[in-house]
């Protein structure tokens, strides 16, 4: 089995401090996808110490902002940083590894693409808005390089974006917010009904509403489950065939959270 988790960590010095290190322990992913690093290389290493991962981080050009990783037990043969596009906002939020895995019966490893990715919130009527469509344009144009490829790959992460009404507890009052707009969820449909994506969250996760990944701290937001599902895991169909179950780690309680996002994680049979 091979268990793949993804989750925001909303600063990976804060995660540790609320008690990351012990979620770690017990759950033992073999590869660990964040978002919201905000750290450098060097204390990304202090949290995940070679010799248990192997890492792979695009640090933020902005100091104390974004930054994604992927943290993994296996060999990566290959690492892509970055989706090109030379916008500063655009860094600290996409990066991929290729890794290889054992085959059961003898056969050669399999090689799978993993990606963690931390899109834009945006801010309605603000440049930041512009910048996340601008952004999701260039992701979907890497999404179907992926999907053309064939193969094993998984791209996950926090897209801020609930795709349909049972992906968000509130949806009557969010019809104009950012995170829940027409436009934006346009994009996840492309990747799922064009590029041929799974959203493994929903297939394994049941109808809904929820599974929720992500609750305000403010307010009792997590303690009534008024929360978005935002965080993912898309599949290509071949791997995608291979998963045998999702689960969101939410914490027993409000003051047991290492962020303000759970993890999602899914196992794979390979």
């Amino acid at each position: 089995m091979l268990s793949i988790a993804t989750v925001n960590v909303n600063g990976i010095r804060a995660a540790f401090r609320r008690g990351m290190g012990d979620w770690l322990e017990s759950r033992k992913p073999d590869v660990l996808l964040l978002q919201e690093v905000r750290a450098s290389d060097e204390i990304l290493a202090d949290h995940l110490p070679a010799g248990e991962w192997h890492l792979a981080h695009e640090e933020s050009q902005t100091k104390g902002r974004s930054g994604v990783a992927i943290a993994t037990r296996l060999p990566m043969s290959a690492i892509r940083i970055g989706l090109g596009t030379g916008v500063p906002g655009d860094s600290g939020r996409w990066v991929e590894a290729d890794l290889e895995i054992a085959s059961h019966d003898g056969a050669p490893p399999r090689t799978v693409t993993v990606v963690s990715t931390y899109v834009h919130s945006g801010t309605l009527n603000t440049p930041s808005m512009d910048e996340k469509f601008a952004f999701l344009e260039v992701m979907t144009a890497r999404l179907a390089e992926i999907s053309a490829a064939g193969g094993y790959a998984v791209v996950a992460g926090d897209v801020n974006i609930a795709h349909r009404e049972p992906d968000i507890k509130n949806w009557k009052g969010n019809l104009t917010s950012a995170g829940f707009l027409p436009a934006e969820r346009a994009y996840l449909d492309r990747w799922l009904d064009d590029l041929g994506w799974r959203d493994l969250g929903r297939e394994l996760g049941g109808e809904g509403p929820g599974p929720f990944t992500w609750w305000s701290w403010r307010g009792k937001a997590f303690d009534n489950d008024a929360g978005w599902r935002i965080d993912y895991q898309f599949a290509t169909p071949d791997l995608a065939d291979a998963a045998v179950s999702a689960t969101v780690d939410r914490a027993a309680t409000y003051d047991a959270r290492f962020s303000d996002h759970a993890p999602l994680v899914v196992e794979y049979d390979l």
